[in-house]
């Protein structure tokens, strides 16, 4: 048996490749075979590309940035090489999949926001499985839209796609309102379930940690949206505690920034720097997912833009006490997270992912 998934593994963010590798370990469980197919957007196809994208043609810009797309080319294509099946043919538009070979048993749209079309652009049709036949057995797994409503406009491009899937499961609970109330799509073949990072228990990840990279207790930095006031709290927060402060930084030029800079580390350096925090103020949903994991607590920021994914998460995990709304609110420390709820509330959902795999596996 062979199952083809569609995800975003190829944008040099950590948590895009570690939820991508998470999904293949999971569904070897089932299947003989599974293959992530080697998708890359148009923006970030290429080393030029991506310095094209994040210097918007300003030379100066471009020049900063050089460093850490190299970084990004060694850490993310090195990890994704050793630990994801990748297909030997590299597809980056639409056309490049008309000789996609169709000999999988099963073909799946992945986690992530390949639905989110503000993160990717617009609407990337491959990532509905666009260029498979409609009688072949398509499912999504943790999709996300990464918006609460969607326009008429997208609706409408999309529905063609959407409407071919056997079975949808989706990573937010306002996916769930959108499938149902904008695509109509049938509600008994949907399912709200964790990321793949989650579904995979704390120890899986803990067999992959790397060397122990900093000593004592720290407060680990994972910061995606450059913010001073971000910043300032850090070192706020640092000054009360008494702990010291690591950033991870996924740039070179985050070196200046307040606490011990990780330049660019190792993809699994990322589980290894959670793990052994003792707090992560982030504003990641990944990182979030992966301190509740690990039982972490998280100081949580919600992004200006897609917060609702990291909202979704801490209710789901009754930790909405971990956000913080303003940087005036250093009590979230006093807030503990019981971590042997939010335990039993993990392993109830990670039943509800095997139940939803069962399910498609057993083509019912």
């Amino acid at each position: 048996m062979k199952v083809s998934v569609i995800t975003l593994q190829g944008i040099r963010n950590y948590g895009s490749v570690l939820q991508a590798f998470a999904t293949q370990e999971l569904f070897k469980e089932y299947a003989d075979e599974v293959e992530i197919i080697n998708y890359v957007r148009p923006d970030a196809a290429s080393e030029k590309e991506l310095i094209s994208y994040w210097s918007k043609g300003n030379i100066i810009k471009k020049i900063i940035i050089y460093p850490t797309v190299r970084k990004w080319t060694k850490v993310f294509d090195g990890f994704l090489a050793k630990n994801v099946n990748l297909t030997k043919e590299r597809y980056v538009n639409e056309e490049d999949f008309k000789y996609f070979p169709l000999d999988s048993d099963y073909y799946c749209t992945g986690s992530d926001q390949v639905w989110n079309s503000g993160w990717n652009q617009g609407i990337l049709p491959s990532f509905y499985l666009s260029f498979v036949p409609k009688d072949k057995y398509k499912f999504a797994y943790a999709a996300s839209f990464g918006a609460d409503k969607l326009s008429p406009d997208e609706i409408k491009a999309t529905k063609k796609f959407i409407d071919q899937y056997k079975y949808i499961s989706v990573r937010e609970s306002s996916a769930v309102d959108i499938l149902i109330n904008q695509y109509n799509y049938d509600e008994t073949k949907i399912t709200h379930l964790l990321d793949p990072t989650v579904a995979m228990h704390g120890d899986f990840w803990r067999k992959y940690k790397t060397t122990k990279k900093i000593k004592g207790n720290y407060i680990l930095i994972y910061n995606l949206n450059r913010s001073k006031e971000f910043d300032n709290y850090a070192v706020e927060l640092s000054k009360r505690t008494g702990l010291k402060l690591v950033r991870f930084c996924t740039r070179y030029d985050q070196f200046y920034r307040p606490g011990k800079s990780m330049l660019v580390p190792e993809v699994f350096d990322f589980v290894t720097l959670i793990d052994n925090a003792k707090y992560v103020l982030t504003d990641s949903f990944h990182a979030t997912a992966f301190s509740m994991n690990m039982n972490t607590e998280p100081i949580c920021v919600y992004p200006k833009e897609y917060g609702g994914r990291l909202h979704s998460f801490l209710t789901l995990t009754d930790s909405l006490q971990r956000h913080i709304s303003d940087y005036n609110d250093f009590d979230v420390v006093n807030r503990s997270v019981d971590f042997n709820k939010v335990n039993a509330i993990l392993d109830s959902e990670r039943n509800k992912t095997r139940e939803f795999l069962d399910r498609i596996f057993s083509r019912d």
